[in-house]
């Protein structure tokens, strides 16, 4: 369809109109809270050049702000327990716990400052560890994996991440067993996240 240039000057005020409103396809920041049962940290250690040790804390909880078009206005604020780390050994568990001093400082924080997005996908997510008494900072590099209803009830909105990040605890005071242990620990986290925007209220108030 042709339009009369007599009828040009009466569109273009509704064309500029048009460019200024949001588009409706664009994502929008919502709120979500990290699902304990569906996230899990794995970590890896050196074993005195035997074998790497392989180990695992569930049961994180932590809050999240996400728009997967817009990773700069991402939040992210989750908690470890470090109570429930398992090397599948109950010797080595004590003994690992004791080392951490999780009776003492029974969490792991990592709390963002800055996130980049690296790719379609992919994002890196820096910010401040606390562990072991000490603060120090860290980066994780993201995948987000997707985010949709639930296939079964109660169909909540969801929204599935996987992450790596490295430390060196010796970083954080974690000087025990030098010679028996490695210094370098590798993370691996999968994530899984329901959406509850009363969370965007909850992180205004808890971050600067």
């Amino acid at each position: 369809m042709t339009h009369s240039p007599r009828t040009l000057p009466r569109l273009l005020p509704l064309a500029l109109i048009a460019l200024a409103l949001p588009s409706t396809a664009h994502a929008e920041l919502h709120g979500f809270r990290l699902d304990p049962v569906h996230t899990r940290v794995l970590f890896s250690i050196d074993h005195d050049g035997y074998s790497t040790a392989l180990g695992t804390v569930s049961g994180s909880e932590g809050l999240l702000a996400f728009d997967p078009d817009d990773w700069t206005s991402a939040r992210l604020d989750v908690s470890v327990p470090l109570q429930r780390l398992e090397l599948g050994d109950d010797g080595w568990n004590r003994a690992a716990r004791r080392m951490l001093e999780a009776a003492t400082w029974p969490q792991a924080r990592f709390i963002s400052t800055q996130m980049e997005a690296t790719g379609p996908k992919q994002a890196r997510a820096c910010g401040t560890l606390y562990l072991h008494g000490q603060q120090q900072p860290l980066c994780l590099d993201v995948r987000f994996n997707q985010a949709r209803r639930e296939s079964l009830p109660p169909f909540h909105d969801r929204a599935g991440f996987s992450a790596t990040a490295s430390l060196q605890r010796s970083d954080f005071g974690i000087d025990d067993w030098k010679t028996l242990v490695g210094d370098r620990v590798e993370l691996r986290i999968e994530a899984e996240a329901v959406r509850d925007d009363a969370v965007l209220a909850e992180l205004a108030r808890r971050m600067p």
